[in-house]
């Protein structure tokens, strides 16, 4: 990348890039109270906004979402009849789960075999970093373009809402000739990949109910129904045999046409143990980008440790199912709802909650700017032509955004490849893609406006 202003200048901000990101990390920033204080999250959400005034922003503001969180806004103003650009990010990050298991802490971003660990510094934090370093190279460069509407997002993780409700509420507020989302991520380290489609995403909440109250396991067991053994039941029964989702009504046989994963790659990435087999059928892509996929992402029961010989007379779980495009996101939670009454056993008494929910997403990657990004990852990316993939995961945003700018085009770019490790323990950002991509994002808002001022 070398002899072009924009990767020169865009890597002599690396070192206050890492400082930053730095800062940004050690907000404890878990949008769930029950997890962390609220205040760690308000407090990420006012850097965010610091960062943008110091940039020449205008109108930055924090937005009170309905779900009780903050979401940043700014915008800063492109030439004369230049088009507007919506950048995406979000700052609230996962758990970091086991603690222990972490090489390093948490909230401390620290350098290790090439890479910057900490939980956000992929997902999404380093997403708003890019934003600031394409920005920065710009105005360093002779200028931004076009016009820049940033929006940081504070409840992403948690599926609640609040951003997608906003927006609805105040529909010029984002409103945009493109989008981009920074919270994806390459294929692979090193190979420039815009993603075409995201799965969309139900998340209920089932419980059951067989006794008035436990029950002694020699005195009782049996006979008396066992509200554990029949979530366990009913959990089955989302599953073939071979792993495959089985929803009663909802398809599982849709094929990915696009760029192929393979199955010793895949193992490689999910640390998947040896002599432990993958489940589904079709390809991997097939089955991560293409097909629903249900997973138990929580349940309540006794611990291990000081459990009683016990009939349990409730129990509780936490159901995520992933909706491919090409499906509804509602219609899905009427199936899985369905499913779950269909299939308790032994008549237990079953009450369904849901509490998170997004529609699939897929971009029309023929459209200009598209083309723009792809001539801007030549020369972030040397030798590299832009490659398309799905993602399994959800940013329910989109949908919204697409619903209500249907003229916009929407690209979907980010650092969250493989080696990222993120939503896992020791996640990490690779500060090569951080520079690329930040490289590819500013060359691109350059080459969109060039493209509208045709």
């Amino acid at each position: 990348m070398t002899g072009h202003p924009i990767p020169e200048t865009v890597a002599s901000l690396m070192p206050r890039a890492k400082a930053e990101l730095t800062e940004l990390v050690a907000f404890q920033s878990v949008a769930d109270p029950a997890v962390y204080p609220k205040s760690e999250c308000e407090a990420a959400a006012a850097w965010v906004a610091q960062a943008l005034r110091a940039e020449g922003f205008e109108d930055v503001a924090l937005l009170d979402t309905p779900d009780g969180t903050q979401s940043v806004y700014g915008f800063l103003p492109g030439p004369a009849g230049a088009p507007t650009v919506l950048l995406y990010a979000h700052y609230d990050v996962q758990p970091p789960l086991d603690e222990s298991a972490w090489l390093s802490p948490p909230f401390e971003l620290t350098e290790r075999e090439g890479r910057w660990f900490g939980r956000g510094t992929a997902d999404c934090k380093g997403g708003f970093i890019m934003h600031l370093l394409a920005l920065r190279a710009l105005k360093a460069d002779g200028g931004v373009p076009v016009s820049v509407k940033v929006i940081v997002e504070g409840s992403e993780e948690q599926g609640t809402g609040g951003l997608e409700r906003y927006a609805e509420a105040h529909p010029g507020l984002l409103a945009a000739d493109t989008i981009v989302i920074g919270d994806t991520g390459n294929f692979r380290v090193g190979l420039p990949t815009v993603t075409s489609t995201l799965r969309g995403m139900t998340m209920l909440r089932v419980q059951l109910d067989t006794l008035e109250g436990n029950l002694h396991s020699g005195q009782f067991g049996g006979a008396a129904p066992d509200a554990l053994a029949a979530m366990i039941q009913l959990l089955a029964s989302l599953r073939a045999e071979d792993g495959s989702t089985t929803v009663d009504g909802l398809t599982a046989d849709t094929e990915w046409d696009g760029l192929q994963y393979p199955e010793e790659e895949f193992r490689k990435d999910a640390q998947v143990l040896d002599g432990v087999g993958l489940i589904g059928t079709g390809t991997v892509a097939d089955r991560i980008w293409a097909r629903p996929a249900v997973t138990v992402i929580g349940i309540d029961c006794p611990a291990v440790v000081g459990a009683t010989p016990s009939v349990q007379a409730s129990a509780r779980a936490q159901i995520s199912l992933r909706v491919p495009p090409g499906h509804n996101a509602d219609e899905a939670t009427k199936l899985l709802t369905a499913h779950l009454l269909a299939h308790a056993p032994w008549g237990a008494k079953v009450s369904v909650e849901q509490v998170g929910q997004g529609q699939p997403f897929r971009a029309d990657i023929a459209s200009p700017a598209y083309t723009a990004m792809a001539d801007a990852m030549r020369i972030a990316y040397p030798g590299q032509e832009m490659q398309s993939s799905g993602m399994g995961g959800s940013i329910p945003l989109c949908n919204t955004l697409a619903e209500l700018y249907p003229d916009a085009e929407i690209l979907l770019i980010g650092l969250s490849e493989p080696e990222a490790r993120i939503h896992a323990v020791n996640e990490s950002v690779s500060p090569g893609e951080l520079e690329r991509l930040s490289v590819t994002e500013a060359l691109f808002l350059r080459n969109y406006a060039a493209s509208k001022a045709v």
